[in-house]
């Protein structure tokens, strides 16, 4: 009977430690967005989101935010408090800068990577892509 008691709990154990790894930031490979049907941008970065109201857009920016986002901001941009909730970033230009600085540069402290660089991994157009997407869901 001790002997089950110490599986059970080495068990236990294990899977909260495993639990623990799949929820908190870790190493993840970036998806692919493909953004074929939408303008392209070109190779200058643009300062305001181009596909704002853009339904494609939106809707390519939804697929990729959630392959390449929700692991951290959470689904439909609802943080479970590992990452920023993204409803909250206003909308519009103010927006815009922000999210565009974060996503192209991440965001590190003392060290620690809090967000990965996505420039070079993701083009502008699934950049934009996204932050349309995060207009639609947008609080106060």
């Amino acid at each position: 009977m001790k002997t089950l008691k110490m599986i059970l709990s080495g068990a236990a154990l294990l899977l909260a430690a495993a639990t623990g790894t799949a929820l908190a930031h870790g190493d993840m490979a970036p998806q692919p967005v493909d953004t074929k049907d939408l303008p392209k941008l070109g190779e200058a970065w643009l300062p305001e989101n181009p596909y704002r109201g853009n339904t494609k857009a939106i809707e390519i920016g939804a697929a990729a935010f959630n392959q390449n986002c929700a692991r951290c901001h959470g689904l439909g941009a609802v943080s479970g408090g590992i990452a920023p909730d993204l409803r909250y970033l206003p909308t519009g230009l103010d927006g815009d800068e922000w999210f565009l600085t974060r996503i192209r540069g991440g965001s590190t402290r003392d060290g620690r990577v809090y967000m990965p660089k996505f420039e070079g991994i993701l083009s502008q157009e699934a950049m934009w892509s996204i932050r349309a997407w995060l207009e639609t869901v947008h609080e106060e």
